[in-house]
C-alpha cells in the first residue's frame, strides 16, 4: 500500500471526526468513477451498460480527477461498464496516480490480453477482477497467478446470485490458494434488472462461515453483512460519479442528480442545503437494495470492521 502525503491522513482523520461529531456522513471517504458505460458485456444484473450516458472526453476526466482530490476521498475506484474500452485509458491511470489517494481499478477482464496490463499496472495500487458466473468468465480462475504478474495487488470481485450461492466456496478456495484477496457482494435488484439478490441471512451466514474457514482471503467487512440485514444500513459514505462527472445522491439507487463533478467543488456541495436533505431522506429509505458501496459503511466507523476489510492484505 503506498504512502499518501501526510496531510490526506490527518484530514481524512479531522472529516471522519466532523461525520461521527454530526452522526451522519457528511464527507464520503470512498467513490467509483464510471469513466465509461461502454460495456463487452451485458450482464443480467446490471444496469449500467442499458443507460446511455456520454463519456467526457480526456480533459473532463483530469477535473473530474482534480476535484476528487481536493475532497475527502481517500480511495478512488476507476469502473465502468468496462473501463478497459477507453483508449485513454493510460493517460487517466497516469494522471490519478500522482494524485493523494489509493487507486483501484475494476474491469470484468475481457479485455486483460487486448491491453498492456504491466503498463497499466504501474500506476494502479489495486486490480479488481469480477470473475462469476454472471460476467461469464468462471475460466479465469485458472489464470489467478497471471494475474498477479500485472504488478498491483489483485482482487477478484465476485457478485453472487440466489442461484449462485452454492458455487461461491470454490470461488473462495482458489482465491486462498494462490494468496489474493476477494470481495464477495450480492447482486443487488437495481432497476431494469430481474431480481437476482440473494437471501441476506443466508448470504451472511455463508461469508461469515467462509471468512473463518478461508482466513485473510474475503475483504467483504463483517459490518457489511450486518447491514444488509438491518432495517436501514447504508449512507452516503460512499459515492458513484457517472461518466459524464454526474453524481445522483444520496445514492445511485434512488437519487437525482444534483451535482456534477466537472463544475464547482465538491466539498462545498456536500454542506449544501440540499446536500443535507437528501441525507435525510436516505435515512427514511426503506428499500434495502443492498448495493455493496452504500452499506459496507461500517467499514468508516467501527475500527473493528475495519481490521476485518483491511487485514487480507497484510496478512497473507
Amino acid at each position: 500500500m503506498k504512502k499518501l502525503p501526510l496531510h490526506k491522513y490527518s484530514s481524512t482523520l479531522r472529516y471522519a471526526f466532523e461525520n461521527y461529531t454530526a452522526g451522519e456522513c457528511i464527507y464520503p471517504f470512498y467513490a467509483s468513477f464510471k469513466v465509461t458505460h461502454i460495456c463487452s458485456l451485458r450482464c443480467s444484473f446490471c444496469n449500467v451498460w442499458q443507460e446511455k450516458v456520454q463519456d467526457l472526453p480526456t480533459e473532463e476526466v483530469y477535473k473530474v480527477i482534480d476535484n476528487i482530490a481536493n475532497s475527502s476521498i481517500v480511495v478512488l475506484s476507476l469502473e465502468g461498464g468496462d473501463p478497459l474500452m477507453r483508449k485513454d485509458l493510460g493517460d487517466i491511470l497516469q494522471y490519478a496516480h500522482q494524485k493523494p489517494f489509493y487507486l483501484f481499478f475494476t474491469t470484468n477482464g475481457h479485455l486483460l490480453d487486448k491491453r498492456p496490463m504491466k503498463e497499466y499496472g504501474k500506476h494502479i495500487d489495486y486490480l479488481h477482477i469480477s470473475i462469476d458466473e454472471g460476467h461469464g468468465n468462471l475460466s479465469f480462475f485458472d489464470r489467478l497467478e497471471e494475474f498477479q504478474s500485472y504488478g498491483p495487488e489483485i482482487c477478484i470481485q465476485i457478485v453472487v446470485t440466489k442461484d449462485t450461492l452454492a458455487t461461491l466456496e470454490e470461488k473462495v478456495k482458489r482465491v486462498h490458494e494462490v494468496h489474493a484477496r476477494t470481495v464477495v457482494m450480492p447482486a443487488c435488484h437495481l432497476d431494469g434488472t430481474d431480481d437476482f439478490y440473494p437471501d441476506p441471512q443466508k448470504f451472511r451466514a455463508e461469508l461469515l462461515r467462509l471468512k473463518k474457514k478461508y482466513p485473510n482471503t474475503i475483504t467483504t467487512p463483517k459490518g457489511f453483512l450486518d447491514n444488509i440485514n438491518k432495517p436501514h444500513g447504508c449512507s452516503t459514505s460512499s459515492i458513484i460519479i457517472d461518466s459524464d462527472g454526474g453524481l445522483f445522491y444520496p445514492c445511485r439507487t434512488v437519487g437525482q442528480r444534483l451535482y456534477n463533478f466537472s463544475q464547482g467543488s465538491f466539498m462545498d456541495f456536500v454542506r449544501s442545503p440540499e446536500a443535507v436533505q437528501a441525507r435525510h431522506e436516505m435515512k427514511q429509505c426503506t428499500r434495502r437494495c443492498g448495493w455493496y458501496q452504500y452499506f459496507a459503511t461500517d467499514v468508516f466507523a467501527s475500527p473493528l470492521s475495519l481490521f476485518s476489510s483491511l487485514s487480507p492484505y497484510f496478512f497473507k
